[in-house]
């Protein structure tokens, strides 16, 4: 398919104004804000009503056993195998095949970015950073989401942490509405990563008062917990 048969794909599909957009992000300028969020590790997660999945295996993320990823997740078996062997503890569930449906990282040491935003994130002593949570589409919407973070959750915690700590993109609805699920507050702090030319990234932080999710919030959902 030639270049003009792939715009033109692409504009039938997400019309000619994402498609603008998406251009413009990638190749001259964009703007993401991450908020920090934060969560002690033993208040239990408010109810959900999430459907359940098929069965599932978790399994700690080795250099030995990254493979795992290949039918899934492809593009990402060297940076699974980098990860784990930066020493940073990952969890991935199986399915019944043994192929890896979702995962999730944690770094208890200041972590850089270098696969994605391009930025460090600083953690303190007693937090872990929680980072790379995803899953395949079959396992959307599923108690998988809540089920991958509280194991996470209790492996740090034997680890020595207290607190769980991450970022959510302002433009994710799904992520921030996961977040409040979850019982994850707000810091008050915001990481921008601005994109130059599709070559080059600058990075601020920033702080602000009152909550940036509050308008997600379902009436008569509880607030997030605070930390302990």
């Amino acid at each position: 398919m030639g270049v003009l048969q792939k715009l033109q794909e692409r504009i039938r599909q997400k019309g000619l104004k994402r498609t603008f957009k998406t251009f413009f992000e990638r190749y001259v300028f964009f703007h993401w804000e991450l908020l920090w969020m934060e969560r002690d590790l033993i208040s239990p997660v408010p109810p959900h009503s999430l459907k359940a999945h098929a069965p599932v295996t978790l399994a700690q993320i080795t250099t030995a056993n990254a493979d795992a990823f290949a039918r899934h997740f492809g593009d990402r078996v060297e940076t699974m195998r980098e990860l784990a062997a930066e020493g940073h503890t990952g969890h991935m569930y199986l399915d019944e095949q043994g192929d890896a449906v979702a995962f999730i990282w944690a770094s208890v040491v200041d972590y850089h970015d270098k696969h994605y935003y391009g930025c460090t994130f600083p953690v303190k002593p007693g937090e872990f950073f929680e980072f790379g949570g995803e899953m395949t589409r079959p396992y959307f919407g599923s108690e998988l989401s809540v089920t991958a973070q509280v194991e996470l959750w209790n492996t740090m915690r034997e680890k020595g942490c207290h607190k769980v700590v991450d970022v959510v993109e302002t433009h994710n609805v799904p992520a921030m509405k996961l977040h409040l699920r979850m019982g994850y507050h707000e810091q008050g702090r915001v990481m921008h990563v601005y994109g130059l030319f599709g070559r080059w990234k600058l990075f601020r932080e920033t702080r602000y008062h009152g909550s940036r999710l509050a308008v997600l919030r379902k009436p008569g959902v509880a607030r997030a917990l605070p930390t302990t």
